[in-house]
């Protein structure tokens, strides 16, 4: 069990870390108000992981901190922080932190980032002890070359591809996950995605929390959700045969989207049974589509072509090196696609104006863009850069803003929302035509060789 320390100044923040990261079966191992005492009980406690703010009182801010722990002590350090400019984040990258989370955040986003932080933590040791093993052995006069071939490459951390995807509701789609981390943001974003189309949608899972996150939807029956006990995966037969039969009454909802996780694997009988009834009812006409989701570290190759067969789409999730991206329907992906995630970066910062434009397809804040940003592409942007082109939109009257607690919400006005429809159909010729240039470049290219 990893053993985290905590830095905060907000005693606010500190406790609901302390409460998160317990039940996400972490230990914290200590917690503390300012860098001079990160410092002092980093050495004394000899955490696994520091999550640190980075502005708090005292002479010495975060990010002096974690340079001292990670150089004296070798313990890899997480940001946690309000602010994420370009000045700050420089100055981060300066100590080479292991990951950089922006308040307000959620435990999806820590969880994946004290993974991460640990996995690489933990790659790099072993790495090291390889390369002292080299050393001894050149001392000693042994053969090092398989080792130098054979044992370090395979051990370097992969370059992170990120897949890009289309809409997922079009088709039953089989996603196949290897780490319950990975798989939390993507039902999010299915669910979401699921309850704008309208339609029923069924969540049907063995352990989540993500029903908290939608209690409006599920009070008006918008999202219906089942907790597949052990050993009673069979229940969810009846379950869909129901929904199934009531969306082709007269005057009923006209679709069905699903998401069944199957984190549990030992009745797999029963999961092939109702693969075998949505493929059915797919094949009759009848409007369902979604996820089955399964774990794969849980069953062999053979259970996993036998499960696949007949399913149109098939996801998989390798672990922390693939990120998975959702195309938001304005953008449609053409095909699946893999992509460093460097590239992915690049056109996001280089073309922010569209993606911020895409996420206005409903009122939203500031913070929210920048999350969903990053949610849904893995992409960090500065709240300042979101902020200037929201407020250049309100200045010229395509936005206005309406206060929804002690947040602000930008709202498209009728003529924003003609504004918005106009530019994003622009960006899109002219992605269009520069992908269509390029096309001929290379066949032209093809063609002389």
């Amino acid at each position: 069990m990893s053993k985290i320390l905590v830095v905060d100044d907000e005693a606010i923040i500190t406790m609901q870390l302390e409460e998160r990261l317990t039940a996400m079966g972490y230990t914290v191992a200590g917690m503390a108000a300012s860098g001079e005492d990160a410092i002092d009980k980093a050495r004394s406690l000899r955490p696994d992981l520091v999550l640190m703010d980075i502005v708090m009182p005292g002479k010495m801010n975060g990010i002096e901190a974690a340079q001292i722990i990670t150089k004296e002590l070798d313990i890899p350090v997480v940001f946690v922080t309000s602010y994420a400019d370009d000045t700050i984040i420089e100055k981060a990258k300066s100590v080479r932190p292991y990951g950089y989370i922006v308040k307000p955040f959620n435990e999806l986003e820590i969880k994946a980032a004290i993974e991460v932080a640990l996995f690489r933590k933990a790659t790099e040791q072993e790495e090291q002890k390889l390369r002292i093993s080299a050393q001894e052995k050149i001392s000693a006069g042994i053969e090092t070359d398989t080792l130098a071939e054979d044992g370090l490459s395979y051990l370097d951390l992969p370059e992170i591809k990120t897949v890009l995807l289309k809409d997922i509701f079009t088709e039953i789609v089989l996603f196949l996950y290897t780490d319950q981390v990975v798989k939390e943001p993507i039902f999010k974003f299915a669910l979401e995605e699921g309850i704008k189309k309208g339609g029923r949608n069924l969540f049907a899972y063995s352990q989540s929390t993500l029903q908290k996150y939608f209690p409006k939807e599920i009070s008006k029956k918008e999202l219906y959700t089942h907790r597949i006990k052990r050993n009673e995966v069979f229940a969810l037969l009846p379950i869909l045969e129901k929904c199934t039969e009531s969306i082709l009454y007269a005057g009923a909802t006209n679709s069905l989207q699903i998401l069944l996780d199957f984190s549990e694997t030992e009745e797999f009988d029963d999961i092939l049974a109702i693969r075998d009834l949505l493929l059915s009812k797919k094949e009759n006409k009848t409007p369902v589509s979604g996820i089955i989701a399964l774990n794969i570290g849980k069953i062999d190759h053979t259970l996993i072509k036998t499960l696949a067969e007949g399913i149109p789409k098939i996801i998989v999730s390798t672990g922390k090196e693939t990120t998975l991206s959702f195309a938001h329907h304005t953008f449609p992906a053409d095909s699946v696609s893999v992509v460093p995630q460097s590239t992915i970066d690049d056109v996001i910062k280089k073309s922010l104006e569209p993606v911020v434009l895409s996420l206005l397809d409903k009122p939203i804040s500031g913070y929210d863009i920048v999350h969903e940003i990053y949610r849904r592409h893995n992409v960090l942007i500065p709240q300042a850069r979101v902020y200037t082109i929201l407020h250049d939109l309100e200045e010229t009257g395509y936005l206005e803003i309406k206060v929804s607690g002690k947040s602000k919400m930008y709202c498209p006005t009728e003529k924003g929302k003609k504004h918005i429809s106009q530019k994003l159909n622009d960006f899109k010729r002219v992605f269009q035509h520069i992908l269509v240039s390029e096309n001929k470049i290379n066949a032209d290219i093809t063609d002389k060789k």
